[in-house]
């Protein structure tokens, strides 16, 4: 019985570590999809904003934002 709830949280892990490689590399590909994902969820954005600031990749976040104020225009 333990044995099969120790498998079970870690394919659930697994699972949730996929999705969130799948989310940021969506993110990271589109710009499109992160305007999608700044309407819908603005916290789940600043964590990949936040997440590329401190492994030293500047610059998505205001490139962002100077594209959607210019859009707007």
């Amino acid at each position: 019985m333990a044995r099969r709830v120790v498998t079970g949280v870690l394919l659930l892990e697994a699972a949730g570590l996929l999705g969130a490689l799948l989310l940021y590399r969506a993110m990271d590909r589109s710009q499109d999809f992160r305007y999608t994902m700044q309407k819908r969820f603005p916290s789940i954005l600043e964590v990949y904003y936040k997440s590329n600031e401190w492994s030293g990749i500047h610059g998505i976040r205001e490139n962002d934002e100077m594209t959607w104020l210019s859009n707007k225009n």
